[in-house]
């Protein structure tokens, strides 16, 4: 009897790492594991990125098949700036992309050469969650950490270094440093914010392998590795994504996005013109504050995440983190429109619109700058913790006016990255690899009407409020 083919995907996330053994021929999830991170929680968010290759050894580990899997990938969270000495130890904790911090630096680096010019050159407009602007903080706030550093790593790229040795990236995730552009690195922006080029990593090709497992690592020795790439572009490539096909994705963060024929250039800084792991784009909008939030207003008010009730006029902008769409990194929490009769219920519902209304909000920009456009009966593709949730499924069909249609596969990243991973073994596309897995099939659910009255208050509440946000008053 012949023994299946086996491959890992890894998802390194903000809070945890998941790991899937998958079945390569036909899309079985045979074996998972998943150990948790911690973050800190004081002015800045960040992560010890030892504790990252920790908890992949435990979590691959827990799978049942690291001494069998012919190859693994990584996706891993985006934006974070990790740095290395001259040993490869962590010079300081990694910042993560929702570190917000460096928002002075982004707008700094935004007027020294305009938005447009931004756009143009790496299609996005730096925000404070973008690797650059990190770079840039960390060199004026902490000059000694700066120089000691080495090599500068995304997430993703530290831990696909632990498992080959090997200095690699891939376009996906380099796309979203702020110091990327399809011609390679480009070095006048690495100038601008004194970033020696040689202390990055090298970018691969779609499909080139990183290398193989080394010694010490988790799977076996020879076992292939894949080049890996951010979560986003790790999520697109598990759902076999095809071009003008909305995804939304409800976890920490919430972010809209879809596979485009045409690189975008947004210089509004709405949408971050990212590329995705296959050769094309992935135009994308991103906040800050989407399950966490609603869960912090959930046990603020004593009540059960589901426990919402309709109606009333309460507007809740959950931004606990300040917030990245809209662009507003000083901005906190609001609550407004409450009166003697407004329930916890309705506050909680509130916290959910407030939370998607932002992603809504620019589903129609991500399109547009996409070279995309979208048939009115055509269905969100919802994926991410929240999508699992019934007020999460209704507040997303009640802001849209669209079907819904949530994959039966929960663990998108790390089936994207298994995916890839697959690729190297068959010599498939990532996303050919997910269409034969048949990991977009799940629940269809029947649009709800739009709600546009609720709509229009945000929208009035948000513009009203916004002198507020942008001072950190708000």
């Amino acid at each position: 009897m012949t023994e299946s083919r086996v491959v890992v995907g890894v998802d390194s996330s903000t809070q945890s790492t998941k790991a899937l053994a998958v079945d390569v021929d036909s899309g079985a999830v045979v074996g998972q594991g998943r150990a948790p991170h911690s973050v800190s929680t004081g002015e800045g968010r960040e992560s010890d990125p030892e504790q990252w290759w920790s908890a992949l050894t435990e979590a691959v580990g827990q799978t049942g098949y690291a001494d069998r899997a012919l190859a693994i990938s990584v996706g891993g969270q985006q934006h974070g700036l990790v740095t290395l000495d001259a040993d490869g130890r962590p010079v300081r904790p990694a910042l993560l992309w929702n570190d917000v911090r460096s928002a002075p630096q982004a707008a700094a680096l935004v007027e020294s050469l305009g938005a447009e010019a931004w756009a143009r050159r790496v299609g996005s407009v730096p925000l404070a969650s973008f690797t650059i602007t990190k770079w840039a903080w960390l060199r004026e706030n902490e000059p000694e950490a700066a120089e000691r550093t080495a090599a500068v790593r995304l997430p993703h790229d530290y831990l696909t270094e632990r498992l080959t040795g090997a200095a690699v990236t891939d376009r996906g995730d380099a796309s979203g440093t702020g110091w990327w552009s399809p011609q390679g690195y480009d070095k006048d922006l690495l100038d601008l914010v004194g970033l020696d080029p040689a202390k990055l990593p090298d970018v691969l090709e779609p499909g080139q392998p990183a290398g193989t497992v080394r010694p010490g690592s988790p799977l076996r020795e020879s076992a292939l590795v894949a080049a890996g790439t951010g979560d986003n572009m790790a999520a697109a490539l598990g759902l076999g994504l095809m071009p003008g096909v909305p995804v939304l994705s409800l976890g920490t963060s919430g972010t809209v996005y879809t596979v485009a024929r045409s690189r975008p250039t947004d210089a509004s800084g709405v949408v971050a013109g990212f590329a995705d792991a296959l050769g094309g784009w992935l135009p994308l909008a991103c906040t800050l504050n989407c399950t966490l939030a609603v869960d912090w207003v959930a046990a603020l008010l004593g009540r059960d995440r589901e426990q919402v009730e309709p109606g009333g006029s309460a507007v809740v902008f959950p931004f606990l983190d300040g917030e990245r769409t809209p662009s507003l990194p000083y901005a906190s929490g609001l609550f407004y429109g409450l009166r003697h009769e407004t329930t916890p219920g309705q506050i909680l519902q509130a916290a959910y619109n407030g939370a998607g209304y932002a992603l809504h909000a620019a589903l129609d920009d991500v399109l547009r700058h996409g070279g995309e456009t979208l048939a009115d009966d055509a269905p969100i593709l919802l994926i991410g913790g929240g999508a699992q949730g019934a007020a999460w499924r209704d507040t997303v069909r009640r802001l849209s006016g669209r079907p819904v249609l949530v994959p039966a596969t929960q663990e998108i990243v790390a089936l994207g990255a298994a995916a890839q991973a697959a690729g190297l073994i068959t010599g498939e596309s990532a996303d050919a690899v997910a269409r034969r897995w048949k990991t977009a099939e799940g629940v269809l659910l029947e649009p709800l009407p739009r709600d546009e009255a609720t709509v229009e208050r945000f929208t009035t509440v948000l513009s009203r409020a916004r002198g507020l946000f942008e001072t950190g008053l708000g």
